[in-house]
């Protein structure tokens, strides 16, 4: 029998610190589910592990790409599966890590098989997006598939107000002719392992002030460079994240950069809520206070297998 523990929870929890002591403990590598963490351009605003973390244990799926790289959460499916079936002919129980619930339910679930989108689409819908915002994007859904719109609006409403998920039920839409819920629900996605998923949560407050450190730490580290190299193909769908957008406004002179960071921070704290909105969801989670000790989280995967 094949595990992935699968570790979730929102960002700046300690997941990454966690997976390194269960991947040392059960001596198996890591898999990266980190949407953002793919891009090698990208690797202070990303949180990605450090040079020494990354040294301890083997990391797969983390800067193997570049933001010039078209990389779904198909692609990543697909790799990800390879890889997985190669790491348990090593050892049968093996590490997923991220905040992406998307990319998480992908590797765990399955994900449904849409057609290429050719790029031209793609384009023209990031900048009628620029140019009209996301009440854009909303019209549009409600016009080519009004049927998985309500079933956004009741069910999960913050997605209504994210760009890039919307950006991609638009696209698919408009490049297919077809409703984007006409593609939902048509595999049956088998997995050769069992998973284990440890959820780390925290009090709002701590999670927040958790998060204010973890930007100024990123400050402190470099990230105003890092998204100053990377502001003139800001237009690129890899950097349409939180920690670049904001430093992107300041570059435009839009915003001061006390301004930019006090939004980065906010922007962060948004984004946490909707991961633990996401994974709250997630079914069969064994939950944990950021504070357990490891030893009792590795105790309750040990009885779990047994």
């Amino acid at each position: 029998m094949n595990y992935l523990i699968t570790i979730i929870g929102p960002t700046a929890i300690g997941k990454t610190s966690l997976s390194i002591v269960l991947a040392q403990h059960f001596g198996c590598d890591i898999i990266s589910c980190d949407s953002r963490q793919f891009y090698k351009e990208m690797r202070i605003g990303t949180a990605v592990p450090s040079d020494k973390e990354l040294a301890i244990v083997t990391h797969h799926f983390i800067e193997n790409k570049s933001i010039f790289d078209n990389y779904t959460v198909g692609d990543f499916e697909k790799e990800t599966i390879v890889k997985l079936n190669e790491l348990f002919l090593k050892n049968s129980i093996q590490i997923m890590v991220g905040g992406s619930g998307l990319y998480v339910n992908a590797i765990l679930k399955g994900i449904d098989d849409f057609p290429e989108i050719d790029n031209s689409v793609r384009i023209k819908i990031n900048a009628d997006f620029e140019q009209f915002g996301i009440d854009y994007l909303q019209q549009k859904l409600k016009k080519l598939d009004l049927d998985y719109y309500h079933k956004i609006k009741v069910e999960n409403p913050q997605t209504l107000q994210n760009p890039q998920r919307m950006k991609r039920f638009v696209e698919v839409c408009i490049a297919t002719g077809k409703p984007y819920s006409s593609f939902l629900n048509q595999k049956n996605n088998r997995r050769n392992f069992t998973p284990i998923i440890i959820g780390l949560e925290a009090k709002r407050e701590i999670m927040y002030d958790r998060i204010d450190q973890r930007v100024d730490l990123m400050i402190t580290k470099g990230l105003f460079a890092e998204a100053e190299g990377l502001f003139k193909n800001k237009q690129l769908n890899a950097l349409q994240t939180v920690g670049y957008k904001e430093l992107f406004d300041f570059f435009e002179s839009k915003t001061s950069l006390d301004f930019a960071i006090q939004e980065i921070k906010k922007n962060t704290r948004r984004f946490s809520k909707r991961q633990m909105t996401w994974f709250k969801k997630t079914e069969k989670v064994l939950w944990f206070d950021y504070l357990t000790k490891s030893d009792d989280i590795i105790n309750s995967i040990e009885n779990t297998i047994k």
